[in-house]
């Protein structure tokens, strides 16, 4: 049985006079110049236009089926610790180590009140378990991408 590929959702493109129109947004404020604007959203418009994901570039190298084909450094770089990770994931010789994400945007600094709730029980949690021997934990605070400028997760 063969599956059926299924296409049809819009197209995301934005004509320039969108683009244009999300760019500006984000310098609302009139203290930006609006003459180095204009020059910095036609290069930016250019880049988009063209599909230009990949800025920096260089040879994937021998381990690739083609070692000429120019890829991305930051993949390389992300791969890189991805691979560096996995070593150390499988060393049982390290402590064990745990991810607590706190998925809540809610924070201090972007509702009035105090701290989260979730943040609270990210921080019990992570006392609990670095209690525990040969166990370190790490948080993954999400509500950062509410609070902190120009902060993003792409998936």
């Amino acid at each position: 049985m063969t599956s059926k590929v299924r296409q049809g959702m819009p197209a995301p493109h934005l004509g320039k006079d969108v683009f244009r129109l999300r760019f500006f947004n984000q310098f609302y404020d009139p203290a930006f110049p609006k003459s180095e604007l204009e020059r910095a959203c036609e290069v930016a418009w250019r880049i988009y236009r063209d599909a230009n994901k990949a800025p920096r570039t260089q040879p994937a190298g021998a381990e690739f089926a083609d070692p000429n084909y120019n890829v991305s450094v930051e993949w390389l770089a992300a791969r890189d610790a991805i691979k560096a990770a996995e070593v150390k994931h499988r060393d049982a010789t390290l402590p064990a180590r745990i991810l607590l994400i706190n998925a809540s945007p809610r924070s201090e600094h972007t509702c009035p009140g105090e701290m989260s709730k979730t943040y609270r029980l990210i921080e019990a949690a992570r006392d609990a378990l670095v209690a525990v021997p040969d166990t370190e934990c790490e948080i993954l605070d999400l509500s950062r991408l509410t609070s902190e400028y120009e902060r993003h997760i792409y998936p």
